[in-house]
C-alpha cells in the first residue's frame, strides 16, 4: 500500500478536527502567554527605570565627593609648589588638613607624602612608607598632573577600607616632589546608600574601573575589596558603554538581579544599582500563575475532547500511514541526500552506505559495505574519531560531531564533517552508530585562504601590519623571557612619491614587489619576519640579533636594493631606486619600563636620521644603555 492510498484512507474530517483543536489550544495559550510575558516585561522595564534613576543619583554623589576632595588637594599642591615642603610649611598645612577633615564628614584622611614615600603629615605615627603603593608609583612615573583615583585599599591609620584620590606636586626644578593624598571611607559610602530602600534583597555597589568593589550596601564589610573583573559588565564589549540595563546572576550572593549600571565620565567608577529579580517578579508571578491555571484548565478540557474525537476516527489507518511515512522519510534522507549516510555495527564495519558515497569519497556503496568504517581516515585524525566511536558504543554519548580528513578514490584527500548518533535495540542496548557525512573540503580551503589574507599583504606577499604588530609583541615577550636581544629594521624607499608621479602607480607597485623580494631574501631563520609596514615603508623583525648583526643585515638589504638597478630619474643622487634604513636593538629584560613601542620609536628615529643624512644609507640607534630607560630610572 502506497503512502498516497494510506492518506486517502484517512478521512478529512478527523484531520480538520485535529487541526482545529490544536489551533484553538495554541491560540489560547499563545495569547495568554504573550499577555503575561508583556506584563512581566512591563515590571522589569519599570524596575530598570527606577534603578537608572538611583544609579545616576549615586554616580553624581560619588563624583561630587571626589570633586570635593580634589578641590582641597589642589589647594595643598599649589601651596607646596609655591612655598616648598619645608617643615614650617608642612606644619601649617597639617593644621589646615586637620581642620578640613573635621569640617567634611565624608573625608577619611588627608596627608602629604614626600618623594621617597614617607609621610610628612598624618594623624599618627606610621613607620611604613608608601613607595610601593599603586598611586605613589603612578605619580612617581607619570608627569601628568591630573587627579588619580586608586583602587580601594586598607588605610594604614585604622585598617578601614578607603578609596584614594591623589595628585602629584613638583619641586621647583620640575622633578617629582611627592603626593598629596585624600581618602573617602567605604563605610561612609555604604551608610549613605542605606537611604535608598529599593527592596528587601536589593543592593547598591560602587566599583572601581578595574573591577574591585569600593563600597556596597548591604554587607559592605563582607564584599568591599573583592574583585569582580570577571563579570560580563567588565568583559563584554556590548556593556562597555556609559550606562544601561544589566540582567545577571550575582557572583557575590548567587541571586538573579535586575540592575542598571552607570559609568562615571570623569573618574574610573562604575555604579551598579540592583534589585532581586525573584523578589521583583513575585507579585506578577503569583497573579500570572492564578490566571494561567484557569487558561490551562480550559485548554486541557478542549484538548481532551478533541483527542477523544480524533482518536476514535480510523486509528488503524493513521498508524499504518505513520509507519509508511516514517519509512519513506528515511529513504528520502538516506538515498536522496547529497550527504553520505552510513550505519556502523558494533564490530566497526559498515553495514549500510548510501549512494552518495560516490560523490563524497569516490567509492560505490557496494564497494564499502563490510569494510572497516575508520579505514580511510587520516592517521592523525583517527584516534579522535576512534575515541568518539568507542564512547558511543559504551553508551557514554548518544550524539557527536567530528571533522577529519579522509582518503578519496580520485583525489588524495578530502575533509569530512560527520554527525554520529547511536541506535538502540528495544531493550535499550546500543546496536550501532549512524553517521551522516558531508564534504567540507572547499569550506576548509576557504578558511585557510581567509587566515592567510588576514596576515598577508596582498601586493608584496609579506606579512601585513597586523601580523607584524602581533609578532613584535610575541618577540618582545620571548626576548624578555629568554633574556635575549631583539632587533628591528625600518626600511623606506627613497622619493617613492616622485617615482609614482614619474612612472605611474603600476610601476610603483612593481617597484615595491622588487623591494619586498630583496627584503624577504634576508629572512634566513624561522623567527625572522619581514612585513609591509605601510605604503612604501617596510619593517624586518630579527629575534636574538644584536646591533652589529642588525647592521650587517640592513647593509645587505640597502646594497641589494640599489643593485637591483630600478631606474629612478628623479632620485638625482643615484639615478636608481634606493632605500633608507633605520635599525635598533635592545634586550627587553634590561629595559623593564620600556615596551614594544620604544623599539619601534628608536628604529623610526634612526630611519629619520638616515633620511636627514642624505638617504641611501643605514643608521643605527644608540647603544641599549642609552636607547631605553632603565628600570631604576637612571
Amino acid at each position: 500500500m502506497t503512502v498516497a492510498s494510506q492518506r486517502a484512507g484517512w478521512s478529512r474530517l478527523p484531520l480538520r478536527a485535529a487541526a482545529f483543536v490544536v489551533l484553538t489550544c495554541a491560540t489560547i495559550l499563545g495569547v495568554s502567554g504573550w499577555r503575561e510575558w508583556a506584563a512581566r516585561d512591563a515590571v522589569l522595564k519599570g524596575a530598570e527605570t527606577e534603578m537608572a534613576n538611583v544609579a545616576r543619583s549615586l554616580t553624581q554623589h560619588a563624583e561630587d565627593s571626589l570633586d570635593l576632595l580634589d578641590s582641597g588637594v589642589v589647594g595643598v599642591v599649589s601651596r607646596l609648589e609655591m612655598d616648598g615642603a619645608e617643615p614650617a610649611t608642612i606644619a601649617k598645612l597639617r593644621t589646615l588638613l586637620e581642620a578640613r577633615k573635621k569640617a567634611m564628614e565624608r573625608v577619611h584622611s588627608l596627608a602629604i607624602i614626600d618623594d621617597q614615600g614617607n609621610w610628612l603629615t598624618s594623624p599618627g605615627t606610621i613607620g611604613s612608607t608608601l613607595s610601593d603603593d599603586a598611586f605613589f608609583r603612578h605619580h612617581q612615573l607619570s608627569p601628568k598632573r591630573e587627579p588619580y583615583v586608586g583602587r580601594p585599599v586598607r588605610s594604614q591609620l585604622d585598617g578601614e577600607w578607603v578609596v584614594t584620590l591623589s595628585r602629584r606636586f613638583n619641586k621647583p626644578d620640575g622633578s617629582f616632589g611627592g603626593v598629596v593624598l585624600a581618602t573617602i571611607s567605604a563605610n561612609y559610602l555604604a551608610h549613605f546608600y542605606e537611604q535608598f530602600e529599593l527592596g528587601r534583597n536589593s543592593s547598591v555597589a560602587l566599583v572601581h574601573g578595574d573591577g574591585m568593589i569600593i563600597a556596597r550596601n548591604p554587607s559592605n564589610d563582607r564584599f568591599v575589596g573583592r574583585n569582580v573583573a570577571d563579570m560580563p559588565l567588565f568583559r563584554d564589549a556590548s556593556l562597555q558603554q556609559p550606562g544601561g540595563a544589566y540582567h545577571f546572576r550575582s557572583p557575590l550572593d548567587g541571586a538573579e538581579r535586575v540592575s542598571f549600571f552607570k559609568r562615571s565620565g570623569r573618574y574610573p567608577l562604575v555604579l551598579l544599582a540592583t534589585v532581586d529579580k525573584a523578589e521583583l517578579l513575585a507579585p506578577w508571578r503569583a497573579a500570572a500563575i492564578s490566571r494561567m491555571l484557569y487558561v490551562l484548565a480550559l485548554v486541557v478540557l478542549i484538548a481532551v475532547i478533541g483527542a477523544v474525537l480524533v482518536r476514535q476516527l480510523q486509528r488503524g489507518q493513521r498508524m499504518a500511514a505513520a509507519l509508511v511515512e516514517k519509512e519513506a522519510h528515511f529513504r528520502l534522507l538516506a538515498e536522496g541526500s547529497s550527504d553520505m549516510v552510513t550505519r556502523i555495527g558494533l564490530d566497526e564495519r559498515l553495514r549500510y552506505v548510501s549512494p552518495s558515497s560516490v560523490r563524497v569519497v569516490g567509492w560505490r556503496s557496494n564497494q564499502l559495505i563490510g569494510t572497516p568504517a575508520l579505514a580511510g581516515i587520516h592517521a592523525d585524525d583517527r584516534p579522535q574519531v576512534q575515541a568518539l566511536v568507542d564512547a558511543m558504543k559504551r553508551g557514554e554519548k548518544d550524539e557527536a560531531r567530528v571533522t577529519y580528513r579522509n582518503a578519496h578514490r580520485q583525489n588524495s584527500e578530502v575533509w569530512l564533517e560527520s554527525t554520529m548518533r547511536v541506535t538502540r535495540k528495544e531493550n535499550g542496548n546500543v546496536d550501532g552508530v549512524v553517521a551522516i557525512s558531508r564534504d567540507i573540503t572547499e569550506q576548509k580551503k576557504l578558511e585557510t585562504r581567509l587566515e592567510t589574507l588576514a596576515i598577508e599583504d596582498s601586493l608584496t606577499g609579506l606579512a601585513n601590519r597586523r601580523r607584524f604588530d602581533e609578532r613584535l609583541k610575541e618577540g618582545w615577550a620571548r626576548a624578555y623571557r629568554d633574556r635575549s636581544s631583539l632587533a628591528l629594521l625600518m626600511i623606506d624607499v627613497d622619493h617613492f612619491k616622485a617615482y609614482n608621479d614619474e612612472y605611474g602607480h603600476p610601476a610603483g607597485d612593481a617597484c615595491l614587489r622588487v623591494v619586498a623580494k630583496v627584503i624577504a631574501a634576508e629572512m634566513q631563520r624561522a623567527g625572522d619576519l619581514a612585513a609591509r609596514y605601510g605604503g612604501e615603508e617596510f619593517a624586518m623583525l630579527l629575534p636574538n640579533t644584536d646591533a652589529a648583526g642588525c647592521a650587517r643585515i640592513g647593509e645587505r638589504i640597502r646594497r641589494a636594493i640599489r643593485e637591483a638597478g630600478l631606474v629612478h630619474s628623479t632620485n638625482r643622487a643615484s639615478g636608481c631606486v634606493t632605500a633608507s634604513l633605520g635599525g635598533a636593538a635592545c634586550r627587553p629584560a634590561l629595559e623593564r619600563t620600556a615596551g614594544v613601542g620604544s623599539l619601534v620609536e628608536a628604529a623610526d628615529q634612526a630611519l629619520y636620521a638616515a633620511k636627514q643624512g642624505g638617504r641611501d644609507r643605514l643608521m643605527m640607534s644608540v647603544e641599549v644603555a642609552s636607547l631605553l630607560p632603565k628600570a631604576s630610572g637612571l
